[in-house]
């Protein structure tokens, strides 16, 4: 009769399938399990939980893993006893839940069969490597590229349009801006005086030289008849020679005076 490590091992290798694999799928460290086909049941754990383990490993071998349980407990080792901790227990430890159809008898497991003990974690490679949530449906980059062209199109059609009424505007402007008459759009503003006829005048401007003489001609000696006017400019101090002050007024920003009356030809200094 074949012992439990016999079975074990024979199950195992009829698999195909090495002790790493074996253990990294039942989570079940590699030396519990040849320990355990070495009929090697004293691996410092409670009963408890050396009884799960086996009936893990029975059940992932496809072995009645009642029997194995029942031959384990003829070996006289059914009773618990008390351990010291272990460290390595307590390290690093993965948790994991053996589903119905790991266990092989599609069966939930009961409150007499524990989990397995938790066991240091492993870092798992190649196909075994769990892959987290697919990332969410990507963009087609011939659908980014078909519409940022026409985008482009219709971006650069804006600017021709935009850029055509700016120079037909701009030509526009040019064309009135020459037209005879117009005006300039900023004009300077040159001082004046306006000289009004009371009644017929004679009248003549000069500029205000610096030794009290007439300077330059601004007006020559001209007759003003009643009502007319003479817009004359105002570079500076300027001399104003009438016949009769009575019949001449000036108007200075607006404000009209009359001219003083003094004895021979009468001249007024404007400043």
């Amino acid at each position: 009769m074949q012992t439990i490590g016999e079975r074990l091992e024979e199950a195992r290798k009829k698999k195909g399938i090495s002790i790493r694999e074996a253990a990294e799928a039942t989570k079940i460290r590699g030396d519990y399990l040849s320990k355990f086909e070495n009929n090697q049941f004293d691996i410092n754990l409670t009963e408890l939980y050396v009884r799960g383990f086996l009936r893990s490993y029975a059940q992932f071998l496809r072995l009645p893993s009642d029997r194995i349980l029942n031959d384990y407990a003829a070996l006289g080792r059914g009773e618990a006893r008390p351990r010291q901790p272990s460290r390595e227990i307590y390290g690093r430890m993965d948790v994991s839940i053996v589903s119905a159809d790991e266990r092989g008898d599609g069966k939930p497991a009961t409150a007499d069969e524990p989990a397995p003990a938790p066991q240091p974690a492993r870092r798992s490679t190649g196909a075994g490597r769990r892959v987290g949530a697919a990332p969410g449906p990507g963009i087609d980059p011939a659908l980014v590229f078909k519409y940022g062209k026409w985008a482009a199109i219709a971006l650069a059609g804006v600017l021709i349009v935009w850029g055509l009424i700016a120079i037909v505007n701009s030509a526009s402007e040019d064309r009135i801006s020459r037209q005879p008459g117009a005006a300039s759009p900023v004009q300077a503003v040159e001082p004046s005086i306006t000289l009004v006829a009371l009644d017929t005048v004679t009248v003549s401007v000069f500029t205000a030289g610096a030794d009290g003489r007439d300077g330059a001609v601004l007006l020559p000696e001209t007759t003003l008849v009643r009502g007319q006017t003479r817009v004359v400019p105002k570079p500076g101090p300027i001399f104003i020679r009438y016949s009769d002050p009575k019949n001449l007024a000036v108007e200075i920003n607006g404000t009209r005076h009359q001219m003083p009356a003094g004895k021979g030809p009468d001249r007024a200094q404007i400043r």
